[in-house]
């Protein structure tokens, strides 16, 4: 059995960030979407852009990701 690595998964660990591959985000105000990782930065390609550039996960960030509400069990 074969492991394969994401290197989203340091920095969802690391930083406790919702940080996966096609999250779209807010980097210092401008929209984009998280297309990988480069060490302990995120990569993400800017709206209107055509390469991803990295970014810290926690400066200037915010991730347009919505959680579902779980039920609560009676």
């Amino acid at each position: 059995m074969t492991r394969t690595y994401d290197p989203l998964q340091y920095v969802r660990d690391y930083y406790s960030v919702p940080a996966y591959k096609g999250v779209k985000v807010t980097a210092y105000g401008k929209s984009g979407v998280i297309t990988g990782a480069d060490g302990p930065h995120i990569c993400i390609r800017l709206d209107g852009e055509r390469h991803s550039r990295p970014y810290h996960p926690t400066d200037g960030i915010t991730y347009n990701i919505e959680i579902p509400e779980v039920p609560k069990a009676i």
